[in-house]
């Protein structure tokens, strides 16, 4: 069980809300836009990830400066557990998704659907 899951309860009533295991961890999605990965493994996958466009990534730090990008997927920004303001960070961060903070988000790719195999018969 992922142990940052207490942070999403604001969202949870919410019916827009869905949380997904993605890579280990677990991928929130409000209003079909995934808006945070909460990782609890091994450095550099243990705290919140947050999807977003780099466009946006200049704004965001400048309202929390303890974000950053991620160091494997920099696209996305990274506030790490080890940070010393953590849970009231992670908590702001929930508090900007809960009010559809437009900054934050992505709409995830579409996924490809597996053609049927056709049976071969000879």
């Amino acid at each position: 069980m992922n142990h940052h899951l207490w942070l999403v309860e604001p969202l949870e009533a919410d019916p827009a809300y869905l949380l997904k295991s993605m890579f280990g961890s677990k991928a929130v999605y409000l209003d079909g836009r995934m808006v945070l990965l909460l990782a609890d493994k091994q450095e550099p996958w243990r705290g919140v990830l947050v999807p977003m466009e780099r466009d946006q990534h200049a704004a965001l730090i400048a309202d929390m400066p303890s974000l950053s990008p991620h160091p494997v997927l920099p696209k996305w920004l990274y506030l790490p557990e080890t940070t010393d303001s953590f849970e009231t960070d992670a908590q702001w961060l929930v508090q900007q998704i809960k009010k559809r903070d437009p900054r934050i988000g992505i709409v995830p790719p579409a996924s490809k659907k597996k053609r049927p195999r056709k049976d071969f018969h000879p």
